[in-house]
């Protein structure tokens, strides 16, 4: 398979020679950064730490932090059972989180938000608690070229075990969805479609919403993979007309293991639940059960209590910010980071969508992405590189693996400079400059 180059286009980068463009003037990033402990630090002999994995994992303010030491040392106690002080506090805050959450993605109701592990389970849950009751042989599976592999294993592992067939809508050559194809590929055989909001590679935001009407026209569900997409930009679920949508909590300012898997009160009302045991019942009988209310089925055994309530501050912590102004400095970031790149010789920067995150991806010349990662690290600079969960999008690409920078609020364009200028010192070292 060949190689591409993605095609540019001149609306999503800047031309770099002509200065440092100037990000939103209301969005106060020096401020901001102090609410991070952790990027006030210095490694590798006194280099200032540069994080640009924010794609893999975001930071954490001190709210959050905080509000996970406030639920151990204060009203440390599990949830929905006891009926204690401690049992009360614990349950109304784990609650009040679900509240923040529908509100954030602006969901119809609170019974529309089942908490899970992150955006990996809240996908399989649906494959398994939905897919194996509605996909038989002959139907078919729609995903895309650009999936991470979470948006992709379980619709392989669904469509032959039950004789379905899983189809990928192909990628033009400047990292957007072949929208043409996709409307060919919809038929009504067509069960699901499966679409990533935003890469994790390419930054390519996808028109799920157009995608939404087609596939409900075809008569198929949509599920939308929101992991890169709600912890930078505004959602609006219901607008998006998404029968599912997914998404974790450590991608935008929250910890590690808690989820959201939002779907239809009524998907949700005729899926069985995926897990079985305590807290999901309503009674049990010695040969069958019945089950709790909305969303409580799809919940079983002891949550993840403290890291769901943190959840919900990172929530109120990004909408304090504003949501719409973490966008458009990200914009405005992501546009010098492509052009500070790509005015270094031989790099490529892959992806050049209309509609684009921060999620960059670029490979060096013939420098491997593993090789360069280590050798920014040794800068200070914390990058990816491999293939990012999404073996068929590499091989489109014509590579095994790339480098990622991305970013996110509290990046600064100083920053970005460090990056380049690392960029091409590493093409000295490997004897590429």
């Amino acid at each position: 398979m060949r190689s591409l180059d993605f095609a540019r286009d001149d609306r999503c980068i800047m031309n770099a020679d002509a200065g440092k463009t100037k990000l939103v003037d209301s969005l106060d990033v020096e401020r901001l950064r102090r609410d991070f402990p952790i990027l006030d630090q210095t490694v590798y002999d006194g280099k200032a730490l540069v994080y640009l994995d924010n794609a893999a994992t975001s930071q954490k303010p001190e709210a959050v932090i905080d509000a996970l030491v406030e639920y151990y040392t204060r009203y440390n106690a599990n949830v929905h059972r006891a009926l204690h002080y401690l049992g009360e506090q614990a349950t109304a805050r784990f609650e009040e989180a679900r509240g923040k959450l529908a509100r954030f993605i602006r969901a119809p109701s609170e019974r529309n938000i089942a908490f899970t592990r992150g955006t990996t389970e809240s996908i399989n849950l649906v494959a398994y608690a939905w897919g194996r009751a509605n996909v038989g042989k002959g139907d078919v599976i729609l995903a895309t070229g650009m999936e991470h592999h979470s948006n992709l294993v379980p619709w392989q592992i669904l469509a032959r075990e039950k004789g379905a067939e899983l189809k990928l809508v192909p990628i033009q050559d400047d990292g957007t969805l072949d929208m043409e194809s996709f409307a060919s590929l919809l038929s009504s055989n067509v069960k699901l479609v499966a679409v990533t909001h935003m890469s994790n590679v390419l930054g390519t935001v996808n028109p799920v919403k157009e995608m939404a009407k087609a596939a409900h026209d075809a008569g198929a569900l949509i599920l939308v993979d929101a992991a890169q997409s709600v912890p930078h930009m505004a959602v609006d679920v219901a607008a998006l007309d998404a029968d599912f949508f997914a998404f974790s909590s450590h991608k935008m300012c929250g910890p590690t293991g808690a989820g959201v898997l939002y779907a239809r009160e009524e998907l949700l009302d005729a899926m069985n639940p995926f897990m079985g045991g305590g807290e999901m019942i309503s009674k049990v009988n010695d040969d069958y059960s019945t089950w709790a209310d909305l969303p409580y089925k799809f919940e079983a055994g002891t949550p993840n209590i403290a890291d769901v309530i943190a959840f919900g501050v990172a929530a109120d912590y990004l909408t304090d910010i504003g949501m719409d102004r973490i966008h458009e400095h990200e914009k405005a970031l992501t546009a010098y980071t492509m052009a500070r790149l790509e005015e270094i010789p031989d790099v490529r920067v892959f992806g050049h969508a209309p509609e684009r995150g921060g999620a960059v991806s670029f490979a060096v010349g013939e420098i491997h992405p593993h090789d360069l990662s280590q050798y920014v690290d040794q800068q200070g600079i914390a990058i990816r590189a491999g293939h990012l969960c999404a073996q068929p999008l590499m091989r489109r690409l014509g590579v095994t693996a790339v480098s990622r920078a991305s970013v996110y609020f509290y990046n600064t364009e100083d920053e970005i400079d460090r990056l380049a200028d690392a960029v091409r010192k590493a093409q000295q070292f490997f004897g590429h400059g």
